[in-house]
């Protein structure tokens, strides 16, 4: 089979349905676990996504740690909402859901909770300073802002008569807004305050450092994965399972992953210590200790040199030990599986050299890719770089979604660039166009803005 970006995207995604391994499937037996274990979930950031062509998602990575430990392989079915995955629960069409359901009477009555309960809250999400709210009292005469006949408004509301009275709520009805938006917006300072779920507050968190989500402000909720009614003896496996699952090494990385690590890849702090030193290197009349590879690579798919090097630089700041929070390593970033497509080993994805010309020949593929599409090469440069970012399917998926409503399919700016932006927002990434679910869109967006604002200041100051 040929090596390369398409074959890498044909072997990880088969629309919404992924296994962890090739064995059989069986259909289940009283007290025995099958061949294979069919697994509903719904895209989301927390349960599952794809990423870099890589599956990814917490529930994701727990249940394949299961099946792993039984062994046994995994099918993922993924449902366009809640309703839909309980359907296919009853019907036999998968054998869990792996994705949080609440375990309240409304779910009692459908499902069998299994496995580890989570408890979360309700969260105000505010910027972090010296005045910030430690008690919901204060909230009587502050601004809140929540999604309309949202579960957020209702507790508020509710959080509103039990203080008497005084909060001030505001509720957001834009369709191409969500919870993780209204918490961007407190971030950013266009917001002064929302309310989210914990495990979205604790997500976000890691991408924006400079918000609070201390304050409780709600009952806790609890939910689990669940079966269906009748196969106490999987519910059980599954609840024996969790029991250890959080003294294992794996599970203490996973949370580290989805709830700790910074996901925006370097800290303030980094950003000035190294603008410094590639500002003090322009003037020196080079970009880094690495142009001539650039150099070498570029000319290989005729590029000019100084893309890669932006690339590199938005990527790992010229850092070849950095490892970001999804694994990605070495300057251009690589996945493990993209470097192995590309014939690397592990030992080699830090290699300089084999890391920049693995990077190339995954940008040569993108562009042979979406030059059917793009035919204007300056503009298909910003899908190229977009694409290396999030990866290709997520990109095709934009390109459909501008291409439905209204907008240039081969015109980034301004066009597929909101479409990206679009995939957060389930009323998108469920839409009959997409094949490749969830995406937080925001990333490629600034990271194809930064990356041409880098190759614009290496071009002003070093010759080609």
């Amino acid at each position: 089979m040929k090596k390369g970006l398409f074959a890498l995207l044909l072997a990880v995604v088969a629309m919404a349905v992924w296994s962890c391994s090739r064995k059989p499937h069986a259909h289940l037996t009283v007290a025995q676990l099958p061949d294979t274990l069919i697994v509903g979930t719904l895209y989301s950031p927390i349960s599952y996504f794809y990423y870099k062509e890589d599956t990814m998602g917490y529930e994701y990575e727990r249940v394949c740690n299961f099946a792993e430990e039984k062994g046994i392989a995994t099918r993922f079915v993924v449902a366009n909402n809640m309703d839909a995955m309980i359907a296919m629960l009853d019907s036999g069409i998968v054998d869990v859901i792996a994705y949080e359901v609440p375990i309240t009477a409304e779910f009692r009555e459908r499902v069998l909770s299994c496995g580890t309960e989570n408890i979360t809250h309700q969260i105000l999400v505010q910027p972090r300073s010296d005045t910030m709210i430690t008690d919901v009292t204060q909230l009587v005469g502050r601004d809140v802002y929540v999604e309309k006949n949202s579960k957020y408004e209702a507790r508020l509301r509710n959080l509103d008569d039990e203080v008497g009275g005084g909060i001030k709520i505001h509720t957001i009805d834009e369709d191409s807004l969500i919870t993780d938006d209204l918490v961007e917006m407190v971030a950013e300072g266009k917001l002064p305050l929302t309310v989210v779920d914990s495990d979205i507050a604790r997500l976000n968190r890691t991408y924006y450092s400079n918000i609070d989500i201390s304050l409780e402000v709600s009952f806790p909720q609890r939910a689990a994965w669940a079966v269906k009614k009748g196969n106490q003896w999987l519910a059980d496996s599954i609840t024996q399972w969790s029991k250890g699952e959080q003294q294992r090494p794996a599970y203490k990385l996973l949370l580290k992953r989805y709830f700790e690590l910074s996901k925006m890849g370097f800290t303030e702090a980094d950003d000035v210590m190294t603008v410094a030193m590639v500002s003090e290197n322009l003037r020196k009349g080079f970009i880094s200790q690495y142009d001539d590879l650039f150099r070498h690579h570029a000319a290989l798919i005729g590029w000019d040199w100084r893309i890669l090097a932006a690339q590199a630089w938005v990527e790992s700041k010229f850092n070849n030990d950095v490892v970001s929070w999804a694994g990605a390593r070495g300057l251009m970033q690589l996945m493990p599986r993209t470097a192995k497509a590309y014939g690397l080993t592990q030992e080699e994805i830090t290699d300089p050299d084999k890391n920049i010309g693995a990077a190339v020949q995954s940008i040569r593929d993108l562009d042979r890719s979406l030059s059917k599409y793009v035919a204007d090469p300056a503009e298909r440069l910003n899908f190229i770089i977009a694409a290396y970012n999030s990866g290709i399917g997520h990109i095709y998926d934009a390109m459909a979604l501008a291409r439905k409503y209204g907008k240039n399919p081969a015109v980034w700016y301004g066009n597929v660039e909101e479409a990206v932006l679009w995939k957060s927002n389930p009323e998108f990434y469920n839409d009959e166009v997409c094949r490749f679910g969830y995406f937080r869109g925001r990333q490629t967006v600034n990271y194809v803005r930064e990356v041409n604002r880098y190759y614009a200041l290496y071009k002003s100051h070093i010759a080609k």
